[in-house]
């Protein structure tokens, strides 16, 4: 016991007075004649561990180790090679001229030293750059194909790096890498599987037939295999609807690795509109897994059926026997999955005992696991709102125990819903959060429960209650909480006549606090309800205004000194109903945490971190700017909609051309964005001929062409617009067959030096034809959030439906029929 202390005092003190100036300077050993390999080999690993502790070195100290270290060559010492090919990989990207150590690495590669000529091959790609790879062409496609798995995975992995900045000479080794999928060794066939993909990736239908081949069996590696199934599953989520490798997936799931079936199972659980009976043979194999003594094993099946619980929990339910055997695993995070799942797939009869087994735990898991149990009882709850004050009551419970910010926050906001889908859970719930309120420690908390309380609980049954719990704020907490249960009392003095003088003599106390915003607020509201007439005008203001665009026009206004003359004009800010704003946030909400669930399965997903629609509105803001700098344009008035853009020509073609439709109050803009790609050519005056084809909503003769602003250069890959200005008389917009548009792209065309880019002065006239642009009814309409949908809807009457009938025939599931229905009409106005 008392040596293996020693020992470990000993391990840890080896480095620990270790500085930069003294491992340099240890250095110095390298040029001792003869060359002692184990001195050598302690000072390299000094200066890599310095490395690996993210010590920085100078470019001299780092150049003059490098030649330094260059002389270790003459020693044939296998060990000290090995550390010296390590620090030379370290040192490439800071020394200077270390190409200079090309000659000695080459020599490597032909050493009869495999471990030698692996590690060669992996410091030489490191230091060559695009310049000087065909050097090294031939060594490498050898090595490539070596019998040696070491060789050949240094050479597969090296080709790997080297592909980002030489991906046509990397191209030319297909060949090569096919005989090394074909390899004996497994982890050859993994990494050549990896390049052999990254040279084939754009190719579709040859990632295709790679994947087809592939799956017959003929590999041996389970990491390959693993690959390939990723493979498949991205090839299925390019084709809409499309199930081509599903039979191969099917497959996989009787693999004899249990890694390969995992990954399997997966991706058909994340398969895109997936129905129950495909799903029924990824659950079967998951289910299996459940009762595997490995805990990774069982960790990686119940979190993947509690991702799918949420959207196919029928299919989970076959295995509910065995995720309730999994409660009172010894791995904590197991048994939370677990419980999470069951509360998904459940029914309103088990909701008691899964309750009472949640109790149980909930003092053993971590916050970040305790939040997901709160957000599985909030979607019960919702679920089964019969049983909501079981649910109110186990939340205020672990409300009150210890816990960080975030496990607190997502109480609060599984309350808040809560409040919000079953209003009759809004007194009892209030009531708990009123008590939370007494003794908590986040002011951030403690202001939304403030605020909620002003908005919900004058219209309780008893708006008296909380009046206590909101003054004793005022009281006992610092300002912010003081300011924010000011507000609330107002709120119920405004709302609650018969409370109001007594609330009134509250608000006066507040007059005499310290602080300026609680006395501010507190007269203002005592202003209001000095009067009935002044708290009528306070209810009716429901309305806020669109922050986005707020921001925006005060940037534009203080950006501008001109414009500063006069006051800001506020009226031309856009309101919205506050139900649109609370709407609007939780589809942010809901968007981020797809966005979280995709990152977790290893797709790409990316949303705006901005406010709630910011990615619509900043490109919205991205136009109008662009268009203000365009004296034509600048006098239209703001954009009331901007189309996605549509692609007129192949991305592959000589001239690449989208189109982006705006719409104004009075006019419509057509924006081309042009790109050139052609390196020899300059195109000037770049404009584009549209001609309205009739239909039935005689469109033709309401859309007058009012002009045109070109392009004046479109130069090799720099990206041009071209504007058409079209009036629209009498506020015309397309309301039965879409409007066609032909457009052609005209331009003088200038021959040009590629390296230079001088152009000729003399070009002649060309054209080029576009594809047909459609203008849809659906390109003048915005989405309007509305909570109560189905009154909404009852309201309009049956003047304003319209029904007709689809045959969609070729789409599975109910699901892959909206979203084509979605397609046609508008995406945007269905959610």
């Amino acid at each position: 016991m008392n040596y293996a202390k020693k020992d470990d005092e000993a391990d840890g003190g080896l480095f620990a007075n270790l500085d930069r100036s003294t491992a340099l300077q240890e250095a110095r050993v390298f040029n001792e004649t003869p060359i002692n390999p184990r001195k050598c080999r302690a000072t390299i690993t000094k200066i890599l561990y310095l490395i690996y502790q993210s010590e920085v070195l100078q470019t001299k100290e780092a150049t003059e180790t490098f030649f330094s270290l260059t002389k270790l060559f003459q020693n044939q010492d296998i060990p000290l090679r090995q550390a010296v090919y390590l620090l030379i990989k370290e040192l490439s990207t800071v020394a200077e001229d270390v190409i200079m150590v090309t000659a000695s690495l080459s020599k490597d590669l032909t050493s009869k030293s495999e471990i030698s000529k692996a590690n060669a091959i992996r410091a030489l790609c490191k230091i060559t750059d695009a310049s000087m790879i065909q050097g090294i062409e031939r060594f490498l496609k050898q090595a490539i194909v070596d019998k040696n798995h070491a060789i050949s995975s240094a050479a597969l992995v090296s080709s790997l790096h080297l592909f980002g900045n030489s991906k046509d000479v990397v191209r030319r080794w297909a060949n090569e890498v096919q005989e090394s999928v074909n390899s004996k060794s497994g982890i050859t066939q993994y990494h050549a599987l990896g390049l052999l993909y990254q040279i084939r990736q754009h190719d579709r239908m040859a990632v295709i037939k790679l994947v087809q081949g592939l799956s017959r069996g003929t590999m041996r590696s389970p990491f390959a295999y693993c690959m390939l199934v990723r493979y498949a599953a991205k090839i299925m989520d390019e084709e809409e609807g499309a199930r081509s490798m599903y039979e191969s997936l099917e497959g996989w799931l009787r693999h004899r690795n249990e890694m390969v079936v995992y990954e399997a199972a997966r991706a058909i659980c994340n398969m895109r509109d997936v129905t129950s009976k495909e799903l029924f043979p990824a659950v079967s194999a998951l289910q299996l897994m459940l009762v595997s003594h490995k805990p990774s094993l069982r960790f990686a099946a119940i979190r993947t059926l509690n991702k799918l619980a949420l959207t196919h929990p029928g299919a989970v339910a076959q295995c509910n026997l065995d995720m309730e055997n999994l409660i009172t695993d010894t791995n904590r995070s197991i048994a939370t999955y677990a419980i999470t799942t069951l509360l998904k797939t459940g029914n309103e009869a088990s909701v008691d005992r899964l309750m009472k087994q949640i109790s149980g735990f909930m003092s053993e898991i971590s916050d970040d696991f305790k939040i997901i149990v709160v957000d599985a009882i909030r979607s019960l709850c919702l679920k089964f709102p019969a049983k909501q004050s079981v649910m109110i009551n186990f939340l205020s419970g672990i409300l009150r125990d210890e816990g960080g910010y975030d496990f607190k926050r997502s109480i609060v906001e599984a309350i808040f819903d809560i409040i919000y889908h079953i209003p009759e859970s809004k007194e009892y719930a209030l009531s708990h959060l009123c008590e939370f309120i007494e003794d908590c420690e986040f002011t951030k908390l403690g202001v939304r429960i403030l605020h909620l309380l002003g908005v919900e609980g004058p219209k309780s049954a008893t708006p008296s209650k909380f009046i206590r719990y909101i003054y004793n704020r005022i009281i006992l907490e610092n300002a912010t909480v003081k300011a924010a249960a000011v507000s609330s009392m107002g709120h119920f003095a405004v709302e609650c006549a018969d409370l109001r003088e007594r609330i009134r003599v509250l608000l006066t106390r507040a007059l005499d606090d310290n602080d300026d915003e609680v006395r501010d607020r507190a007269a203002l509201f005592l202003i209001v309800t000095s009067s009935e007439e002044l708290c009528e005008k306070f209810l009716r203001l429901g309305d806020t205004f669109s922050w986005p665009t707020l921001e925006n026009g005060l940037v534009n206004y203080l950006a501008h000194p001109e414009m500063q003359r006069a006051p800001f004009d506020i009226s031309a800010i856009p309101t919205i109903s506050r139900e649109q704003e609370e709407a609007e946030k939780q589809r942010f909400a809901a968007a981020q945490a797809a966005a979280a669930n995709s990152a977790a399965d290893g797709k790409f997903a990316t949303v705006s971190s901005g406010a709630p629609g910011s990615g619509i509105v900043d490109a919205k803001k991205a136009y109008a700017a662009a268009m203000e700098k365009i004296p034509q344009l600048a006098m239209l008035g703001p954009i009331f909609k901007s189309s996605k853009k549509v692609d007129l020509t192949e991305s592959e073609t000589e001239y690449v051309v989208s189109c982006v439709k705006h719409v104004f109050a009075g006019h419509l803009v057509f924006q081309f964005n042009c790109r050139n790609t052609i390196n020899d050519v300059l195109l000037e005056n770049a404009t584009v001929s549209m001609t309205v084809e009739a239909n039935d909503d005689g469109l033709v003769g309401k859309l007058q062409l009012e002009g045109t602003v070109p392009a004046g250069k479109l130069a090799y890959d720099i990206p041009g617009s071209i504007y058409v200005v079209y009036k629209r008389n009498g506020g015309v917009s397309p309301v039965g067959r879409p409007a066609t548009f032909g457009n052609t792209l005209k331009f003088v065309v200038k021959d040009c030096d590629p390296t230079t880019g001088e152009a000729d002065e003399e070009g002649y006239e060309d054209e080029y034809l576009l594809e047909d642009l459609e203008l849809i009814t659906a390109d003048f309409m915005l989405p309007t959030v509305t909570i109560d949908f189905y009154n909404k809807w009852e309201q309009m009457g049956e003047q304003h439906e319209q029904i007709e009938t689809f045959e969609l025939s070729a789409v599975p599931s109910v699901k892959g029929t909206w979203n084509r229905l979605k397609n046609y009409r508008s995406s945007t106005l269905f959610h």
